[in-house]
């Protein structure tokens, strides 16, 4: 660790490191001179995860800068997991298997590996690549990314947005309308097809499918008839010339069941025979408007209103998969978007956020893409890289030039949210869903996964009380617990199970006659154990999900 200084005499600099819950991991002081001085220390890291460092002068006080939107008083970094030890190595038949998708780090290839992230998206909207005139675009290798050339970031290609000329509005028109010329628009979708199909020989061989998002969280405002007209000349299209194609939408922000939610849509369009037209589904996983630590995905699982009850995520992603196995059975479900804010009147600033609104971002962030596995995605996409404008703290890293954020941040430091992330990938990729616990206690929630090839068995767990996680801005408690037994084993087996915390630590717990007593707080912990039947024959395997 590397520290500048600026004594107006000779002075000492004290400092700490301190991980997500403020516990101190590491503190000293030494001496500088006066004048400017670059101090640099060598740290050996004993724990994975996120860590703040504060440092002051002694006599002269003082504190770290605040830069771009990380607040005053701490520089941070992430220490990643190694769970070489504790989870066997995952062979994967096919390069699709991979879970985890991430939007605004396009280009960040190193920082999205080393993250556990093989997936972004990838645009080829008519908008994008013909915005001036028809047949203006022509496939090839200029317009591939030196990101997919190396093979290990695979693209979900996003088709929406008209641009003026083929609009009936003769504006660019997102969502809303569908193209003056469907004809074209199928050809146009055609090379898009071709296009792709070439990139997936060259870049991604070990990829069965090509993956397409239609649609953009759609404020239709055309005819039904004509939406339907649209996903049939996109499906017509791709699947002329692309043999691999999966086609999804039709993304709406919210997966429930509402008449504009996922769910809804699903209802409405596939009584008019949407159902023809796509070969999957893709939704936003947004369970609210103000997705925060304030408004976490569990709020409402309590509620005594059963209409408030069918707003908790998991009951929302229960209702869309029974919605897509009544459309068409045992589709694919991709979540190619959620993400946790900071509360709700949040700025960026000097003084905010705070650690505690970090530590709670990481738990509710970490808890929902949880959710949306264990209620059966086969993919989740985290949202979003570094901070940007306007929706304040979504991103997963601080961006240090910009007080306000951007879309396009490149110095970036990680929040706890990113870390938390990190060893949810080390420890869920590379697994299938076997389902969501059953009997459960009230505020309880597990779900749990096993390794490709019938290895390891991964249970997470968390408990959600309201009482102890305010509805509005407040203090999150990191310690609040109750206590739950887990059966990871047969009557009369004693042994031991690795446990390991939202930031991939792990620890060591022993079991009796196969029960395993746990301590459950509001940030997950990973039970790893081996006896898959009697996992399976304790949870409920979501509707129509059919594996990795």
């Amino acid at each position: 660790m590397s520290f500048v200084s600026a004594a107006p005499a000779a002075d000492q600099v004290s400092w700490t490191v301190q991980d997500d819950l403020g516990n101190i991991k590491g503190s000293g002081h030494f001496p500088v001179p006066g004048g400017t001085q670059t101090s640099t220390i060598s740290c050996t890291s004993t724990t994975s995860g996120y860590f703040a460092i504060t440092a002051t002068l002694t006599n002269a006080g003082g504190t770290l800068p605040h830069l771009g939107t990380r607040p005053t008083g701490i520089a941070t970094f992430g220490v990643l997991p190694n769970l070489s030890g504790v989870l066997p190595a995952v062979s994967y038949a096919h390069q699709d298997q991979h879970r985890f998708g991430m939007q605004g780090l396009n280009g960040f290839t190193a920082m999205l590996t080393k993250l556990g992230v093989s997936r972004v998206i990838d645009d080829r909207q008519m908008s994008s690549m013909e915005p001036n005139g028809p047949n203006t675009w022509t496939p090839g290798t200029s317009y591939v990314s030196t990101m997919y050339k190396g093979g290990s970031i695979m693209r979900l290609v996003r088709l929406d947005g008209i641009p003026a000329w083929a609009s009936p509005t003769g504006a660019y028109e997102d969502d809303t309308n569908a193209p003056t010329d469907l004809s074209y628009y199928q050809s146009y979708m055609g090379r898009v097809g071709t296009d792709t199909e070439a990139m997936r020989k060259t870049y991604f061989p070990n990829q069965q499918s090509n993956y397409y998002q239609v649609t953009w969280e759609p404020n239709w405002k055309d005819s039904s008839a004509n939406f339907i007209a649209l996903y049939k000349a996109v499906y017509t299209g791709l699947h002329a010339t692309d043999p691999n194609a999966v086609v999804m939408g039709t993304t709406s922000p919210n997966p429930g069941a509402c008449a504009w939610c996922e769910g809804g849509q699903l209802q409405t369009y596939g009584a008019l025979g949407l159902g023809q037209y796509i070969d999957g589904v893709s939704t936003h996983s947004y369970y609210s408007s103000d997705p925060s630590p304030s408004q976490p995905p569990e709020q409402y699982d309590t509620d005594s209103n059963p209409a408030n009850v069918a707003r908790a995520l998991d009951q929302r992603m229960r209702a869309l998969r029974s919605q897509m196995q009544a459309l068409k059975p045992n589709m694919r479900l991709w979540s190619s978007e959620v993400g946790i804010s900071y509360d709700p009147g949040s700025a960026y600033g000097p003084n905010f956020p705070s650690g505690n609104q970090l530590y709670a971002q990481a738990a509710v962030a970490a808890r929902t893409h949880l959710i949306v596995l264990g209620e059966g995605a086969q993919v989740t996409y985290f949202f979003y890289g570094a901070d940007y404008p306007t929706e304040v703290g979504f991103g997963s890293f601080f961006d240090m030039v910009n007080p306000q954020g951007s879309w396009s941040a490149q110095t970036v430091s990680p929040k706890p949210e990113a870390m938390a992330f990190a060893a949810l990938t080390n420890i869920i990729d590379g697994t299938q869903t076997l389902g969501r616990l059953n009997g459960l206690p009230t505020m309880a929630y597990g779900y749990a996964f096993q390794q490709l090839g019938g290895g390891s068995v991964i249970t997470a767990l968390w408990t959600h009380n309201n009482a102890n996680w305010p509805t509005t801005a407040g203090s999150y408690s990191p310690t609040a617990s109750m206590t739950y037994s887990l059966k990871v084993d047969n009557a009369g087996t004693n042994g031991t199970v690795t446990v390991l915390d939202m930031m991939g630590n792990p620890y060591t717990v022993g079991y009796a006659n196969g029960v395993v007593n746990l301590t459950l707080t509001e940030s997950p912990i990973y039970v790893v154990s081996n006896n898959a039947s009697v996992m399976s024959a304790q949870v409920t395997a979501p509707i129509g999900y059919t594996g990795q």
